[in-house]
């Protein structure tokens, strides 16, 4: 099979996606593709990635944190991975994997909980992590969270990257 690579050989995945961050056929119309190189402030990740979750395009806002966490210092790495954990954990609820959401969000609660209080960013983390462990309760007892119950607030009210 032949892979898709950039200009420096890298192996690139060109193939359209869904909303839910899944390969369409070569050829169909999906979403529009979050760029491999981002290179963004924390704020802009995070508003970003906000407003992609608030959209229900919480595979979307793990590419974009995931561009944050490649990019971050090392101190932050664990708090970023488990941010990008947090958008597939949601992404494979949304999916209807529950198994899979529940491993990502148990990694996403203890990533992002390790992280010192408070949190760089104005990263809201102790409700980050309360939220992660609501939703695998309610996975575990077998509900179907809403859409509106999917889109976790990142930063805090009083945080100046944060405009609610």
């Amino acid at each position: 099979m032949k892979r898709d690579r950039d200009e420096d050989g890298r192996a690139r995945n060109s193939r359209p996606r869904d909303a839910l961050g899944r390969p369409l056929p070569l050829g169909s119309v999906g979403v529009e593709r979050i760029p491999e190189d981002l290179d963004l402030t924390p704020a802009q990740s995070l508003a970003w990635a906000q407003d992609l979750l608030d959209r229900g395009l919480a595979f979307n806002a793990h590419e974009v944190l995931e561009g944050a966490w490649k990019s971050c210092p090392a101190g932050e790495r664990k708090l970023w991975q488990g941010l990008a954990q947090l958008a597939v954990g949601i992404t494979h609820i949304q999916r209807g994997n529950t198994k899979g959401a529940l491993s990502l969000l148990e990694r996403a609660a203890e990533r992002i909980g390790y992280h010192d209080t408070p949190a760089p960013h104005g990263i809201d983390a102790t409700d980050l992590v309360s939220y992660a462990e609501e939703l695998i309760v309610e996975l575990r007892r077998g509900a179907d969270p809403a859409p509106d119950q999917l889109a976790p607030r990142l930063v805090g009210p009083t945080s100046p990257t944060s405009d609610r």
